[in-house]
């Protein structure tokens, strides 16, 4: 299997590379893709050097599969040349989440929709996979109606220089070139992406118009307010969601005991709820804190923490790879 990571030296890149050692990715050949001033610079695989090639020398190589981790401009650019020469592509960014002859995939829910014909592959936005492999299974038995979701993201879904600035701040000193237009380090920002002329943000209606493509309703509602925190790792989500059938709590937790995805950990009395620090390096998404709505009938509240760099990116994009390969789903043009 021949294998090209774009953006291989950044955030996500260097944790698809993590994901891909972890799960052991049955990978022949590595070839590893970032800016023309990193061609050459040199990327550590299961103790092997890869040196950085560029996108023309990837495309030439003709990969199987290619996972896109550079940003909506360099996907929209270079993804329908890699799939003219028949790679299948697994796409990071938000340049192909909406289009209508895009899959956007979480295996979890809809994997099973891949056909050979899907060369460009779309990986949602890392918070809104977190919230739909929590709600799949509880929308299968009540159905959604609405959903009120805030978030509380950290900096590394933003990048390197997000992080740069949170250390710097931390350190006492001022950003020496900052990803935010306020200071981070012991603040709060309801603000990511930019705004749009509603007052919502992209990030906010990503979640908004995502969330019903992936779940195949577009009768689900859904309001959002994503807000960026100083934590270096981890995205947490308070969902309060409205379903069309009465639940009986007890259900609930046995049907999120065993959704695909997800880790219940629920215990207040003995002060376990999910919360960012545990879920770094890990899989899973995190559910916890629930509780009925008790202001009106058929709603439910909970906390859902996922690795936004692993489940809501990297994690997500390697699964897909997965089945892929093992459904044999990959014809090479």
């Amino acid at each position: 299997m021949k294998l090209a990571i774009v953006g291989a030296t950044g955030l996500v890149g260097t944790e698809v590379l993590k994901v891909l050692a972890e799960r052991h990715f049955p990978l022949t050949e590595l070839l590893p893709v970032a800016s023309a001033k990193s061609v050459g610079q040199l990327v550590e695989y299961q103790g092997k050097q890869y040196p950085v090639v560029s996108m023309d020398e990837a495309i030439a190589a003709r990969p199987d599969i290619a996972i896109f981790s550079a940003g909506g401009s360099v996907s929209k650019e270079h993804a329908p040349r890699f799939a003219a020469v028949g790679t299948t592509v697994i796409d990071n960014s938000s340049a192909w989440r909406m289009d209508p002859t895009k899959k956007l995939v979480v295996p979890e829910l809809n994997a099973d929709t891949l056909t050979a014909d899907d060369k460009i592959i779309a990986n949602p936005n890392c918070s809104t996979i977190q919230m739909v492999v929590a709600l799949n299974d509880l929308h299968k038995k009540y159905r959604v109606r609405r959903i009120v979701v805030s978030t509380y993201q950290s900096v590394t879904g933003t990048g390197k220089k997000a992080v740069d600035q949170l250390l710097e701040e931390r350190a006492g000193q001022p950003a020496s070139n900052p990803a935010y237009p306020h200071p981070i380090d012991l603040n709060v920002l309801p603000h990511i992406d930019v705004f749009e002329p509603s007052g919502y943000t992209k990030e906010e209606l990503k979640m908004v118009n995502e969330t019903r493509k992936i779940m195949g309703d577009d009768s689900i509602r859904v309001t959002a307010t994503c807000v960026r925190i100083p934590v270096m790792g981890g995205h947490s989500e308070s969902i309060n969601v409205e379903f069309a059938e009465e639940f009986d709590m007890a259900e609930v937790r046995d049907i999120l005991t065993n959704t695909p995805g997800v880790e219940l950990v629920d215990n207040p009395a003995q002060n376990q709820y999910p919360m960012p620090k545990d879920s770094h390096g890990r899989d899973a998404v995190l559910v916890g804190r629930l509780r009925r709505d008790e202001t009106q009938p058929k709603t439910l509240n909970m906390w859902v923490v996922a690795d936004n760099l692993r489940k809501g990116a990297a994690t997500n994009a390697v699964q897909i790879a997965e089945y892929l390969v093992s459904k044999q789903v990959l014809v090479h043009g």
